[in-house]
């Protein structure tokens, strides 16, 4: 159930650009999603795009491209589940991510190009997805994206989520907090 909003400064994006990156990023989120290419997966898949005046976009103290390196300003945040990425996908998905925006701006590869593309990936804990009024867990979206529960992607989420229900086991964290998927229980 990852979500991308893309943030870029007015005039570093056209209609055809943003047609062709929403498509490049769907692939990315696909792939994310463990490469869940199913009816399921696709409707997880959501890309939005919030266009900012140039004048509201300030990098070093400036407005102007003085610290901006081609192909221009995007701001990309990134919404996962808690635990659905090790740092090994975490870093894929800024590779990819910034690999899409230089590809749908035809933007060459010197060395600086894509150093003014920012990607920050936040996790939301375990217990705070819902939809269609309900609390849904990553159990549920690996479910309904067509995700094999016996991959190796799912086992290291399992492993994920047992490590914290024993932490805050350890730890006395009260029953109640959350945070962990139906299937695994505090020890």
């Amino acid at each position: 159930m990852p979500i991308m909003n893309v943030s870029y400064r007015a005039g570093d994006l056209d209609k055809t650009m943003k047609a062709d990156l929403a498509k490049r990023l769907t692939d990315v989120l696909i792939t994310m999603e463990g490469g869940a290419n199913t009816h399921g997966g696709r409707a997880f898949a959501w890309v939005l795009f919030s266009e900012r005046p140039s004048e509201d976009w300030w990098v070093g103290g400036e407005t102007d491209n003085s610290f901006i390196s081609p192909p221009g300003c995007f701001l990309v945040h990134v919404t996962i589940p808690e635990g659905y990425m090790n740092a090994s996908h975490k870093h894929d998905v800024h590779l990819s991510v910034n690999a899409a925006i230089r590809a749908a701006t035809d933007t060459t590869d010197p060395a600086a190009t894509g150093a003014s593309i920012l990607v920050v990936i936040a996790e939301v804990p375990e217990g705070n997805w819902g939809c269609a009024g309900r609390t849904i867990s990553l159990e549920n979206i690996a479910d309904s994206v067509g995700l094999s529960k016996t991959s190796d992607r799912y086992t290291w989420v399992q492993a994920y989520f047992s490590a914290k229900a024993r932490m805050l086991s350890a730890y006395d964290y009260p029953k109640n907090i959350g945070g962990l998927p139906p299937s695994i229980s505090r020890e």
